[in-house]
């Protein structure tokens, strides 16, 4: 079922379009990577399907109702999170609290159950050790999944994430791509991911839009599903 639609989109930056006339479908529970080479817009996509931008023109919509509850909680992990310096004040623990603020109504009281999950939370990223550690003194990999982490104390069922292995050894990346792929196959979790490593996780996704430049200079989309898509100038 059809969870996001984006038809004949146009969107960019002063005045010269980034995007144009792009026509995708993102699917309730679904493993999908975007991909493709710095400036070809991927980060700009996401937001235009979280809403964050407002195309000039084409539609975008989400259809919540496709999912169990009818309700979008979308939990996102931004790409510059090594930006908490060494002086960030707060701790782990409370970092990953926070993501659970939204559903605990303007008191913020949390129960034995909030506390089981953001338990639950750091244990799958590998932090729970360093939950009382304070975030501006962790490494790069570490800040990134204590970010993924307050992500899924949101209890999402939709979620993006830019780059999100960005620090992480071996290992630890392919512990979260299976992580990932056991949400989507049993928790129905629908995850979007921008990622420049696709030939190391493609056996983990569902579907790939992968953006390449062709030789007129133009971005071309390719997907498993129907997209059309060019792209203009470069942009982050």
């Amino acid at each position: 079922m059809i969870l996001s639609s984006m038809r004949n989109v146009v969107f960019g930056y002063g005045n010269e379009p980034v995007v144009e006339n792009i026509s995708l479908d993102i699917y309730a529970g679904e493993f999908l990577g975007i991909t493709g080479p710095n400036g070809a817009a991927k980060t700009t996509i996401l937001k235009l399907l979280l809403g964050l931008l407002k195309p000039w023109s084409g539609s975008v919509h989400l259809h919540p109702e496709v999912l169990e509850e009818g309700k979008l909680v979308i939990g996102y992990v931004p790409q510059q999170v090594a930006s908490f310096n060494s002086g960030f004040p707060s701790k782990v623990i409370e970092l990953v609290r926070s993501g659970c603020y939204s559903r605990l109504g303007l008191f913020r009281k949390f129960s034995s159950e909030q506390e089981a999950i953001v338990e639950k939370s750091l244990k799958q990223v590998g932090m729970w050790e360093h939950r009382h550690a304070r975030i501006g003194e962790l490494s790069g990999g570490q800040k990134q999944r204590i970010c993924i982490a307050r992500a899924l104390a949101q209890q999402p069922n939709v979620l993006i994430l830019d780059e999100p292995t960005t620090g992480m050894d071996h290992q630890s990346r392919i512990g979260f791509y299976e992580l990932m792929k056991h949400y989507v196959k049993v928790h129905r979790l629908t995850v979007i991911m921008v990622t420049h490593g696709l030939d190391e996780m493609s056996a983990y996704l569902d579907r790939v839009i992968s953006l390449e430049r062709k030789e007129s200079e133009e971005w071309k989309c390719l997907t498993t599903s129907s997209c059309s898509v060019r792209f203009g100038p470069e942009v982050s």
